[in-house]
């Protein structure tokens, strides 16, 4: 963290949606590659990833900053949506019921030059804690596949395996992934 005046990781605010669309650019390009070929990245940008504008208005979408950028971003949800930016949506997104059904944890991206030195799991225990205080007791996520590795690190088991045709009929796989809180 050479030149690095500090770390700031904090809620994300409608202002900050254009440095996250560009950190998720980024990110996708450059840490799925030997993942997924050109053709799905470019897709996957395209028609799914991208920023949920809801997760920034309800206040559970974070940012990490490093001298101002924006190097890192995730969140959590306690709305039906699974994955997918707001390209990806459609209609009202219900909240879900604590009492029965998981949280989500949603959109987590690393800028490429800051993978791997534990901002991923900064976000996570972030996100983890306040699902826990909103009474939610298990975590569900979709995963990419250079996210897995990440995700299985923070407890995380595959329950489901899947491959996602995106409007162009380009195919992403995905893995649907599930972890009680308190673990």
């Amino acid at each position: 963290m050479t030149g690095i005046d500090r770390l700031l990781l904090r809620a994300a605010h409608r202002d900050d949606i254009p440095r996250i669309e560009r950190l998720i650019e980024r990110s996708v390009r450059t840490l799925s590659v030997g993942y997924y070929d050109d053709a799905q990245i470019e897709s996957a940008l395209r028609f799914m990833f991208g920023v949920d504008s809801q997760l920034v208005e309800d206040g559970t979408y974070h940012v990490v900053e490093a001298d101002g950028d924006v190097v890192a971003a995730g969140g959590w949800s306690r709305r039906r949506t699974l994955f997918g930016g707001d390209q990806w949506k459609h209609g009202v997104d219900e909240p879900l019921d604590p009492s029965r059904e998981p949280a989500r944890i949603r959109a987590f991206f690393v800028d490429p030059s800051w993978a791997r030195r534990g901002l991923g799991r900064s976000l996570f225990e972030t996100c983890a804690r306040d699902a826990r205080a909103a009474g939610f007791s298990r975590l569900e996520l979709m995963a990419t596949l250079p996210g897995e590795p990440l995700y299985r690190a923070l407890g995380f088991s595959a329950d489901e395996r899947i491959e996602l045709a995106l409007p162009d009929g380009t195919r992403v796989p995905l893995v649907r992934m599930s972890r009680p809180i308190g673990d």
